[in-house]
């Protein structure tokens, strides 16, 4: 983990959960990408299963948070199902 990555995701998080949103577009990046790893790749989830998991991580607005992954191409949808697509994949 590089201490720039490791120093946001200190920042932001505490105990697994979002304190605040970054402002700053590479830092909310970051704190995106860390988030997305929670979804393994190729498992379809439906929307109230996303919101559980997203709202046990920022309960202050996981509506925001989980529009923020689909935006930024780490989550994407259809009919009510997400999936993860992008970010990185640890093996």
């Amino acid at each position: 983990m590089s201490l720039d990555r490791d120093r946001v995701l200190r920042t932001f998080l505490t105990d697994g959960r979002l304190v605040s949103m970054p402002a700053r577009a590479g830092k909310r990046r970051i704190l995106l990408e860390h988030i997305a790893t929670r979804f393994e790749p190729g498992v379809r989830y439906p929307e109230s299963e996303v919101n559980i998991m997203l709202r046990a991580i920022y309960p202050a607005d996981w509506v925001a948070l989980r529009r923020y992954l689909v935006d930024e191409g780490l989550l994407d949808r259809a009919d009510g199902w997400y999936w993860r697509s992008g970010g990185y994949v640890e093996v």
